[in-house]
């Protein structure tokens, strides 16, 4: 099986630094996008990786992106659920439209991705699944209990999928970004950074090459036998 990582909502942020990461480590990159195409073909152009346009949350287009990278690439044998979003507010100031998207995104297009990745890994017996959670769905965090409930989904189907893959060699984790300095991040003033840092043991933010770091060493051998785990990437925040 070639080595050929697929990584969603990667055009920038955590995502770019994961791309930029997996392609120095010898993997041949799928960057997937929704709307930054420039971006995504630039990363793509640099990295020498294709850049692939779907949206995670529809079934037909995460197909279709599947049967792009294995005629081009090959088939994928790694796997990055990156691609998210945020929603900052009270719940019950959510509209359905607001959380329909929330979970299109940040749940379903990690099952669609799953779903599409696994029957090719399972033929080759081996293959590694890495999803982007956060600590949030760990403690849950205020204003953004939504958010929470999607991420701490996507943790209970880390841990679910990691058992009922591994009799296939098939080995699935999670990395669990803390406070990571990314656009997610504009809406927090100066003022709550600077909160956030002294909540943080190490004393400061963390950058997407942190989380990048993460991602790295769980898609290589040296974690072979690490699977249905959540790596904290947090700096020790305390929650």
């Amino acid at each position: 099986m070639n080595k050929v990582a697929l990584i969603t909502g990667a055009s920038r942020g955590i995502g770019g630094a994961i791309v930029s990461a997996l392609a120095s480590d010898g993997w041949a990159v799928a960057i997937n996008y929704k709307r930054s195409k420039d971006t995504a073909e630039a990363l793509a152009r640099e990295l020498g990786g294709i850049a692939v346009r779907a949206d995670v949350g529809s079934s037909e287009q995460v197909a279709a992106m599947f049967s792009d990278v294995e005629a081009r690439l090959g088939a994928v044998s790694l796997l990055v659920n990156n691609a998210g979003t945020s929603y900052y507010g009270l719940l019950s100031d959510m509209t359905d439209e607001d959380w329909s998207g929330l979970v299109a995104t940040n749940l379903t297009g990690a099952f669609n991705c799953c779903r599409a990745a696994i029957p090719a890994m399972v033929r080759a017996k081996r293959g590694c699944i890495i999803n982007v959670a956060s600590m949030w769905g760990e403690v849950g965090a205020s204003c953004e209990a939504a958010y929470s409930a999607t991420k701490a989904g996507l943790i209970g189907l880390t841990k679910a999928l990691a058992k009922e893959l591994g009799p296939s060699g098939i080995r699935v984790n999670a990395v669990s970004p803390g406070c990571i300095d990314t656009d997610m991040m504009a809406r927090f003033t100066p003022e709550d950074k600077a909160e956030m840092i002294d909540e943080t043991p190490l004393e400061r933010l963390g950058v997407p090459q942190d989380v990048a770091a993460a991602v790295s060493w769980l898609s290589s051998d040296k974690a072979s036998f690490i699977t249905g785990q959540i790596i904290g990437v947090s700096g020790g925040f305390v929650i």
